[in-house]
Parts: structure tokens; C-alpha cells; sequence
């Protein structure tokens, strides 16, 4: 599966699992690094995991057999529901409509209960 590895790949580990041409789902462990001082993981991890599943959701270039950066964030909307914390996060990010410039996706972040801890919406645009 081609996605895009940027620099917080090995920082993070995000590991991905492409569900269908739409939808990807994204599995950050969580590091004590990640932790507010209440334990909760901070709300711009989360944010960034939302970003990254999104942007990765959207269909990719490949170039020379690597995968290079088709779209990048124009508007990003979160809503966090419930405090983040367990061993690791889910993203589930969904392509709800891709345009000739503008793309929408949807994303729901799930802690290791699957219990729903954000959601977030995303516009990006195609390069």
C-alpha cells in the first residue's frame, strides 16, 4: 500500500491499513510523550493523527514507485468527545467526496476500547 511517510512516521509509528479506495484506517500506539498533565493525549496529537489519516485517504501520486503528496490541508475541523488515552488510536478516515480541486473527508478517532474520542472534518485540496 502506497502512502505518504513523512518524518513524524518514525516518531510516531503510525501503522496503516487501507480499507477500500476511500477509506483508511491509521494506528498511532501512544507514547508517554503524547500526554497532557491531566493523561490524556494532547488535542494537536490527535489533530495531527486526523490530518495525517485524511490526507493519506485521498488517492496518492506515485512516482518512481514511491508515493509522493497529492493534497494538502485547506480547512480542518475537530470536535473532541471524550479524553484520549489507552495503548493506542484509531483513525478511521473516510473520502467523502473527491473534486477536480477540493476533497471532503470525514474522520472518527476511536481509543483501544473503540470508544468514539473525536471527530474530525477535512477539506483538502488536489495539486
Amino acid at each position: 500500500m502506497k502512502v505518504i511517510k513523512t518524518q513524524f512516521d518514525h516518531l510516531i509509528n503510525f501503522q496503516y491499513e487501507r480499507i477500500s479506495g476511500r477509506n483508511l484506517k491509521v494506528t498511532m500506539p501512544i507514547q508517554p510523550i503524547f500526554l497532557n498533565t491531566v493523561g490524556y493525549v494532547n488535542g494537536g496529537i490527535v489533530s495531527l493523527l486526523a490530518d495525517i489519516s485524511m490526507g493519506n485517504a485521498c488517492n496518492t501520486f506515485l512516482k518512481d514507485q514511491e508515493a509522493i503528496q497529492s493534497v494538502v490541508t485547506v480547512d480542518l475541523k475537530i470536535t473532541y468527545l471524550k479524553g484520549a488515552k489507552g495503548e493506542y488510536l484509531v483513525a478511521d478516515a473516510y473520502l467523502v467526496k473527491k473534486g477536480r480541486t477540493l476533497n471532503h473527508l470525514d474522520c472518527n478517532i476511536y481509543n483501544d476500547k473503540d470508544e468514539l474520542c473525536a471527530k474530525a472534518h477535512g477539506i483538502f485540496a488536489n495539486l
